[in-house]
């Protein structure tokens, strides 16, 4: 009888653990999925770039020092490895972006111009893309944060490479509107 007992508690513990291990590896690879949705949402964006440039290096050929920021932060954005890292490249891009929409502006050709009209659309759409899996991405890393700092599960997280996972933020100022010198 003793024997059943000792087994049982034996049979319960491997259960309990083959759970808390298999809830760990389902939130990071939760994090994981996610993190793929916003990297496919910056490199689409990063890639919608270039045509914008070109666009409006034909109307406005003597802003080359804006045009230079949007491909440096561009290229940036394409290197940045890791959600804090992205977070600040993005957010550098978006300010580099400002001054080539505040473009049209001064040039109303542009400004009518229907391929810079779909780029611009198109832009917008994907920063509404971004906000979303930036949305889901967060969620997910903090489930899995909370997964693996709460008890019994931070038992075992830690030894088995379990680590917190950053959450993609946007930098402290990145609120404040853009000034725009014209």
């Amino acid at each position: 009888m003793n024997l059943a007992v000792v087994l049982a508690a034996l049979v319960l513990l491997l259960a309990i653990g083959a759970a808390l291990y298999n809830s760990l590896v389902s939130a990071r690879l939760r994090v994981r999925e996610a993190w793929s949705a916003i990297d496919v949402q910056l490199q689409r964006r990063a890639s919608l770039i270039p045509n914008l440039v070109e666009v409006v290096k034909g109307y406005a050929a003597y802003e080359r020092e804006t045009i230079t920021k949007v491909t440096d932060a561009r290229g940036a954005l394409a290197g940045a490895a890791g959600p804090t890292a992205a977070a600040r490249a993005n957010a550098a891009l978006t300010g580099a972006l400002a001054p080539i929409f505040a473009l049209a502006e001064a040039y109303p050709a542009l400004q009518a111009n229907e391929r810079y009209a779909q780029l611009q659309r198109d832009l917008a759409d994907t920063e509404n893309k971004i906000a979303y899996a930036r949305n889901y991405y967060n969620g997910a890393v903090e489930i899995y944060n909370v997964r693996i700092q709460r008890f019994p599960a931070l038992i075992v997280a830690g030894p088995l490479g379990y680590h917190p996972a950053e959450f993609f933020s946007a930098e402290a100022d990145a609120g404040r509107p853009v000034g725009v010198a014209l």
